[in-house]
């Protein structure tokens, strides 16, 4: 089946490296917003008995929800034969549960909605917490990217004595294994949240390190950094080499990322998952691999 590749906005340049990976051509669409806000969509490409790849990193999901569902539904009707996302973050996979009476467990909802107008879902390190898996709540085949084989090749690349820092255990599935595969030592946090920005973590003990080591506090995502922030202020009481801070998703809410830079960090890198300045690690090979 022939593919053709479409970008949602701001996805423009991984859209166009995989399609120079696939050697397949890229669709064109208008878009237009009226003043009103609501979403105007005309297709200029045909699509007729082909697999349409959308590319559409969900990272502040509201405002791309409506122009990717107009534009897989148009796709739908131009005679596409599959519609596959590539949406390398995954929004709404936080609450996974009710944790209060009332509360709307929007990660099946949301998971209930693209499955109704996309045949298939390719991402990359989707925040599984108390969900064991994407088809769990996903009635559609699901293809999950992992980032951590690309973490741990730049870390070997690009550090020396690295001990990796998990800022709480939610984050020991991904740094565990980035650590094995760079083969370096880690540690993981135990942390409390009272509120969006207000954290506490335990202090890291690296003192029988005795400083031949660069700290590297690696995470899955990083929103309003204050687990990453905090966590750099531990460091820097014990006198420990400036750290390096590694994401997958470069989500950065606000001013988290100038917040971060300025907490004492030495340099800060994400993958391309969200586009953003401190990406350094490219997997886009790895969605390449799955189309």
């Amino acid at each position: 089946m022939d593919k053709i590749i479409f970008s949602l906005a701001g996805n423009e340049k991984l859209a166009a490296s995989i399609a120079s990976g696939l050697k397949c051509e890229t669709g064109k669409y208008l878009y237009h917003q009226f003043p009103d806000e609501e979403s105007y969509i005309k297709l200029n490409a045909d699509v007729s008995g082909k697999e349409a790849i959308v590319v559409c990193t969900l990272d502040r999901p509201d405002s791309k929800f409506m122009p990717l569902y107009f534009l897989c539904e148009i796709l739908k009707d131009a005679g596409a034969d599959k519609i596959t996302l590539v949406a390398p973050y995954l929004s709404y996979m936080r609450q996974d549960k009710k944790f209060n009476p009332g509360e709307c467990i929007t990660s099946e909802h949301f998971a209930n909605l693209l499955s109704s107008f996309v045949d298939e879902l390719i991402t990359v390190d989707p925040h599984l917490h108390r969900i064991s898996s994407l088809e769990s709540i996903y009635s559609i085949p699901t293809k999950t990217i992992h980032a951590t084989p690309f973490i741990s090749q730049w870390i070997k690349e690009n550090i020396k004595n690295p001990i990796l820092i998990g800022p709480d255990m939610e984050s020991k599935q991904w740094v565990s294994q980035v650590a094995k595969d760079a083969g370096a030592p880690y540690t993981v946090l135990i942390k409390s949240r009272m509120g969006d920005k207000n954290v506490k973590v335990s202090v890291p003990h690296l003192k029988n390190h005795n400083g031949n080591y660069t700290p590297v506090i690696v995470d899955d995502i990083i929103s309003t950094a204050a687990t990453m922030i905090k966590t750099v202020e531990h460091l820097k009481e014990q006198d420990t080499p400036s750290p390096i801070c590694i994401g997958i998703h470069a989500v950065f809410s606000g001013n988290a990322y100038s917040e971060l830079k300025n907490s004492g960090t030495d340099e800060i890198v994400t993958c391309n998952t969200i586009l953003h300045e401190s990406n350094k690690i490219d997997i886009t090979s790895a969605i390449i691999a799955q189309l």
